[in-house]
C-alpha cells in the first residue's frame, strides 16, 4: 500500500479497536498508535501503543485467503497453552474472531523485548554465542517434543496419526490453489514423495507432540542486551500436532538452503569456521534430549520439508500477484519457490539413488 493508504488503514483499525478493547481487554488501555513491523509474508504484525503499555497486534491479511491459511486463532490457542511451560512464548491478551470489528480476525499479545535475527550465520554475534544460540534452539524443540499436548489443553489440536501423508496432500492442494506457472520439480515431488515417506506406523510410534510448523531463526525473539538468549518463539500459525522430528527436519532443511537466497540458509558455508554446529550435531543433541532415534529416511523428510516450504513461498507469490502481499519483498521471496523445489527434488533423487 502507498503510505497515505497505509495511514488511512491503520487509522481505521485504531478507531475500531478502542470499543473492542474496552470490552474485551480493558486493562490494555486505549489504543493511540499502530505501527507495522517485521517483513513477515503471511499475517501482518503491528506494534500497538496504548495509554498503558506496548503490545503486539497480529492479524490476517486483507483480501481473499486460501482455505485454512492465516489461522490467527490457532496461533493464539497454542501460545496461550504454552504459557505455563518452559517453551518461551509471549503472553496472550485477547483474541477476536469477529471479522466485523476490523475486517479480519486478530489477536493482541505481550510485547517482548529483543529483536529478530535474519542471518543464520549470526555474523553480529561472538563465536561462543553462535554455538549457544543454536543449541538453545535445539533445546526448545526438545522441550516441545517432551510435552504432552493433552496435559496443556491441546488435545484435538491435530489428528493423532498419518501426519506426513496428510501434509503432503494438504500442501499439494495449497500449492495447486496458488499456482502461477509450471514448476517441474514440484510436479516431481508431489508425484514421488508419497511413496518415500513410508512407515507411517513407525512414525506414529514416535508419539505426538506440539509442532511449531515454521521453526527457523527469524521466528525467534532474541535479547542480546545482557547475554544472548531466546526470549520468545513466535509465528505459530502453522502449528499442529505431529511426530517429534517434524520441526527439526524443517529447520535443518532451511539451513541447507543457499546463503545467497532471499530467505537464506547456510548452504555452501563452512559452519565450523563460524562456530555453528553441523546438522549431525543438532540431530544428536535433539536425540539425546528426547531419547528418540533419527528416522532412517531422514533425507526424504528433508525433501518433504523443502516441498512444503516451496508451496508456502508459492503462496507468497500468489498473494503478490493478487495484490494482497503483506511485505514489500514478496515478489523476490515468492520467486524463491523455484530453487527451493529444485533443492528438494535433488535431495529426494539422491536419496532414492542410494537405494
Amino acid at each position: 500500500m502507498p503510505s497515505s493508504r497505509s495511514e488511512t488503514y491503520t487509522t481505521t483499525i485504531l478507531q475500531a479497536l478502542n470499543p473492542w478493547l474496552a470490552e474485551h481487554a480493558p486493562a490494555a488501555g486505549m489504543a493511540i498508535a499502530l505501527e507495522k513491523i517485521g517483513i513477515g509474508q503471511s499475517n501482518p504484525t503491528y506494534r500497538l501503543v496504548t495509554d498503558q503499555d506496548r503490545f503486539i497486534l497480529r492479524m490476517q491479511p486483507p483480501g481473499e485467503l486460501l482455505p485454512s491459511a492465516h489461522a490467527v486463532d490457532r496461533e493464539y490457542r497454542v501460545m496461550d497453552a504454552l504459557a505455563a511451560t518452559a517453551v518461551p512464548v509471549p503472553r496472550m491478551i485477547a483474541l477476536c474472531t469477529d471479522i466485523e470489528v476490523i475486517g479480519v480476525k486478530f489477536f493482541i499479545m505481550e510485547h517482548i523485548a529483543g529483536s529478530t535475527i535474519m542471518d543464520p550465520g549470526l555474523g553480529d554475534l561472538a563465536m561462543a554465542e553462535r554455538e549457544g544460540l543454536y543449541l538453545d534452539q535445539v533445546d526448545i524443540l526438545a522441550e516441545l517434543a517432551r510435552l504432552d499436548p493433552a496435559a496443556i489443553g491441546l488435545d484435538g489440536f491435530g489428528r493423532p496419526s498419518g501426519y506426513l501423508g496428510r501434509q503432503i496432500a494438504i500442501w499439494t492442494k495449497q500449492y495447486r490453489a496458488s499456482e502461477t506457472g509450471l514448476i517441474s520439480d514440484m510436479e516431481y515431488l508431489m508425484e514421488t514423495l508419497p511413496g518415500c515417506i513410508a512407515g507411517e506406523t513407525a512414525i506414529d510410534e514416535m508419539g505426538l507432540c506440539v509442532l511449531h510448523g515454521d521453526f527457523r531463526l527469524d521466528n525467534l525473539i532474541i535479547n542480546t542486551a545482557v547475554q544472548c538468549r531466546i526470549t520468545a518463539l513466535i509465528d505459530w500459525e502453522l502449528s499442529t500436532l505431529g511426530p517429534p522430528f517434524v520441526d527439526l527436519s524443517y529447520w535443518c532443511a532451511m539451513l541447507r538452503m543457499s546463503a545467497e537466497w532471499p530467505i537464506g540458509g547456510l548452504g555452501g558455508v563452512d559452519r565450523a569456521t563460524l562456530g555453528i554446529p553441523d546438522e549431525a550435531a543438532l540431530i544428536g543433541r535433539f536425540c539425546t534430549r528426547t531419547g528418540l532415534q533419527k528416522p532412517h529416511n531422514w533425507e526424504a523428510w528433508i525433501a518433504f520439508q523443502l516441498f512444503r516450504f516451496s508451496a508456502i513461498l508459492q503462496g507468497v507469490k500468489k498473494r503478490w500477484v493478487d495484490g494482497n502481499a503483506s511485505a514489500s519483498n514478496a515478489a523476490e521471496v515468492g520467486g524463491q519457490a523455484v530453487p527451493v523445489a529444485e533443492l528438494g527434488a535433488r535431495t529426494l533423487r539422491a536419496f532414492l539413488n542410494k537405494g
